[in-house]
């Protein structure tokens, strides 16, 4: 009998340490959650941002309100969320640069993996390596050709340094051979500017935007970035087939400041999951050229922990100027 009330005892006990945890996530959001973007409004991470948010302010009943706070490259939106409250009422709309970001600035007053705690990937969006009609290049292996007979004469568009146009091209320097010269822009819409006008000559540009270009004969596609061939774009080849390893490509996930509570991080977590098997959702993620990023917080963790130790071998190998 002794043992029967211990037993009673301690399976009392643990669900009394558990109700706190529980009545947290499920009362969880009780006021306006917001959802900082580090880019200008517009562009591909705002878009993702408030494409999520509504899901989750349907989802959660709460709002999910956007913010803007573009500047350094993503980094002023991200020191503000790594320094917020971790409650789960202010969350980052994390992307390449954050990984980039890590090498490319060495005096950051935060380190993004240790001071951020990874919610869900969103989508992965591929690019596609564009080049003006006047190149005399159909295909990569005859691009590379090409680049290689005109050392620092071919000039590589990106839409900022580290930006994920930057990045795709100079792993395509890498791994390639050729000395490309990199002229960038604030953003992608001023660089396809400049391609489409011939002052530079080729761009990785993320594919919402750039279709009806390679449609109408406006600009030249030789390939995708991505390990597999992208959905957007099926009938083109990818790079790695002629670089054999070359993935890059543009991703978007959610994560909020170290420490924030663990439920309201699989919550969070849960939901976004739930929009890869809603069909409207999915087809707003594909009018983004975008394919679903599901998976766990520790596999977006993982992947954010991947892609910096890439990209830092990326920024070193082409000696790509530290930014203060």
């Amino acid at each position: 009998m002794k043992r029967r009330a211990f037993l009673r005892l301690v399976a009392a006990s643990t669900a009394l340490s558990a109700a706190p945890h529980f009545s947290r996530a499920q009362s969880y959001p009780a006021r306006p959650v917001r959802i900082v973007s580090g880019f200008p409004a517009g562009g591909g991470v705002d878009i993702t941002a408030r494409l999520i948010g509504q899901w989750l302010s349907q989802r959660l009943g709460q709002n999910f309100i956007v913010e803007d706070r573009p500047g350094a490259d993503g980094n002023i939106g991200t020191q503000l969320v790594m320094n917020a409250a971790p409650d789960g009422y202010t969350l980052l709309l994390a992307t390449i640069p954050n990984a980039v970001n890590a090498t490319l600035y060495p005096n950051l007053n935060f380190n993004f993996i240790r001071d951020s705690a990874p919610v869900s990937g969103v989508i992965r969006v591929p690019m596609v390596m564009l080049v003006n009609p006047s190149v005399p290049a159909t295909t990569v292996p005859e691009f590379i050709a090409y680049a290689k007979a005109n050392a620092g004469k071919v000039n590589l568009a990106s839409a900022g340094i580290g930006s994920a146009p930057h990045m795709a091209g100079e792993l395509f320097n890498t791994m390639a051979g050729t000395k490309m010269v990199h002229v960038p822009y604030r953003g992608q819409g001023p660089a396809l500017s400049d391609l489409l006008g011939g002052q530079v000559q080729v761009y990785f540009a993320t594919s919402p935007g750039t279709v009806d270009y390679i449609r109408t004969g406006k600009l030249r596609a030789l390939a995708t970035t991505t390990a597999t061939n992208a959905e957007v774009l099926r009938d083109l080849p990818t790079i790695g087939k002629f670089l054999s390893g070359y993935d890059a490509s543009q991703w978007y996930g959610i994560a909020a400041p170290k420490r924030t509570p663990a439920d309201i991080v699989d919550r969070l977590n849960k939901e976004i999951n739930a929009a890869f098997a809603d069909p409207d959702m999915k087809a707003k993620f594909a009018a983004q050229g975008g394919e679903p990023l599901p998976g766990s917080p520790a596999a977006f963790g993982q992947l954010i922990a991947e892609e910096t130790e890439k990209w830092a071998k990326v920024v070193k190998f082409a000696g790509i100027p530290l930014q203060q």
